[in-house]
């Protein structure tokens, strides 16, 4: 009797569901969906058929504008679970107690290709991390590989514009790539790292995430120290080599996108730990390179990794566009006790994420359900396009008797002092050190991947016309390693004495 109840109550629901009439935009019933009013059967429609104009003017505008980076994505909701007490460096309450729980929500994308591209380009795959804590909204963003091409943000449109398509011809270019990175020799680490497999990541489950920048915490006592992340997938990490790349290629292009969404709905929870790196600020300057550097590692024999928690991701999106593409993340989506570093690359990327997202999704991207956070949001910020901030008070400012006061206790900037003798300049960082990093990776990779890095790195500079900026590109990889630039050389059919001859120029 219980179950044939149930099939009633069921087949009630299915039979509510199928009843529902369509309407229009403002919930007036739609009489006919299927034929525009027109004069007589065969005559011109008319401009009076309000819900013909609605339809069509909504269908217009169902894009929004693409993101300029990061335009593929997929996207899933889960669960953070702190392994320790992190209390004594931050304040950060997610990171507050074992065992502490917090959702998340996971956008995992391509960087440089258009929004229909196919998963198996090579290409850096983001990996960003909203934390909806309770001291707001927090987010983690990165990519799978741990450093970037360039150290200043200046760069970035430019570099940017090299990896687009040409403006002429519209066709992606290893020409105009490579003349952009034979000016750029701090990018030998990443195009190392990116031309080798790890460029080509099997899927998004089976690669590691990084954090890439240096940021600060802070505890309760004020004491700061400098901090980089890196996600390990409990999944392993796999990688492709060109060959399988394409045969995945050849039968889905976004492969990557149905092995996430398939394994979280056949109940193959996905899951990372999160790791954080420390250092003090008197430990900074001891360094041989700068580690504020978003080109440098942190090698953990200076550095050693300590378990911050565990992300398992367990819940698809209801509704890909409201969720996945709205969701909108920026370094700057900071808590207490978490702080940007000096990094010249994250404090552009401050200003440029947030700058980026009220271009795309409106100056109330903040309030959309994926972005917005689990706790109260109290602001004197107000109205701008589809504001539904439901406020009520006749207080839109501060200071003011009655409420709304900011919290000295979560920030207090009174105490930050700037070294003496600071001076404003436009220069390189001390201790740039382009090279040596690309070198330890080069050597840390199997003799098959080194074997793979070269074919890779060696097709596309074979497609450069300039002599030139391959012997200039060559020369860096030489400085990198001797034996990486000798194979390089010898893929591309360069004479011992054009490289040698190269390598002493960038020596100089």
């Amino acid at each position: 009797m219980k179950k044939i109840l149930i099939a009633v109550s069921i087949l009630g629901q299915i039979s509510l569901l199928a009843a529902q009439n369509l309407t229009t935009n403002t919930g007036a019933p739609v009489g006919d969906n299927q034929n525009s009013k027109t004069v007589g059967n065969n005559g011109s429609v008319l401009l009076e058929d309000i819900h013909l104009i609605e339809k069509l003017a909504a269908f217009d505008r169902e894009r929004i504008p693409e993101r300029v980076v990061h335009a593929r994505g997929a996207g899933a909701y889960g669960e953070f679970t702190a392994a320790a007490d992190m209390s004594a460096f931050t304040k950060a309450s997610f990171l507050s107690t074992a065992g502490k729980k917090t959702p998340v929500f996971v956008r995992f994308s391509t960087v440089v290709h258009s929004s229909g591209s196919p998963e198996t380009l090579r290409d850096p795959r983001g990996f960003a991390v909203k934390f909806y804590t309770d001291q707001g909204n927090y987010d983690l963003v990165g990519n799978n590989l741990p450093v970037f091409f360039i150290r200043d943000a200046i760069k970035f449109p430019d570099m940017v514009h090299a990896f687009k398509p040409s403006p002429v011809y519209n066709k992606q270019d290893p020409n105009r790539v490579f003349d952009f990175f034979a000016n750029i020799p701090e990018a030998t680490h990443m195009l190392t790292r990116l031309y080798s497999d790890y460029g080509t990541p099997a899927n998004y489950r089976e690669m590691n995430g990084s954090g890439v920048h240096a940021f600060k915490w802070v505890n309760a006592q004020g004491q700061v120290v400098y901090v980089k992340y890196t996600w390990k997938s409990l999944q392993g990490e796999r990688n492709l080599n060109a060959a399988q790349a394409a045969e995945i290629q050849s039968k889905d292009f976004q492969h990557a996108t149905v092995d996430l969404y398939t394994n979280i709905k056949e109940g193959k929870f996905p899951s990372w730990e999160l790791y954080v790196q420390v250092l003090k600020p008197e430990q900074l300057s001891a360094l041989s390179f700068n580690p504020l550097d978003a080109t440098k590692i942190w090698p953990e024999n200076i550095a050693k990794p300590m378990l911050l928690g565990k992300m398992t991701l367990n819940r698809l999106p209801g509704n890909f566009f409201e969720e996945v593409e709205q969701s909108a993340f920026s370094p700057g989506t900071l808590v207490p006790g978490i702080e940007p570093s000096e990094d010249k690359l994250l404090q552009g990327r401050l200003f440029s994420y947030f700058d980026t997202q009220r271009y795309r999704i409106g100056s109330n991207f903040q309030y959309l359900p994926v972005n917005a956070a689990k706790v109260p949001v109290v602001s004197h910020n107000q109205d701008g396009a589809f504001s539904n901030r439901g406020k009520n008070s006749e207080v839109n400012y501060q200071p003011s008797v009655k409420e709304n006061k900011p919290d000295q206790d979560a920030y207090d900037y009174s105490k930050k002092e700037l070294p003496a003798g600071t001076v404003i300049t436009q220069a390189q960082i001390d201790k740039p050190d382009n090279f040596t990093q690309a070198g330890d990776f080069y050597r840390s990779l199997s003799e098959p991947e080194k074997k793979n890095l070269i074919a890779n790195l060696s097709g596309d500079l074979a497609q450069v016309s300039n002599k030139d900026v391959v012997r200039t590109m060559v020369g860096y990889f030489y400085m990198a390693d001797a034996d990486y630039g000798k194979r390089l050389a010898d893929a591309l059919k360069l004479s011992r004495e054009e490289v040698e001859r190269t390598f002493m120029k960038q020596k100089q």
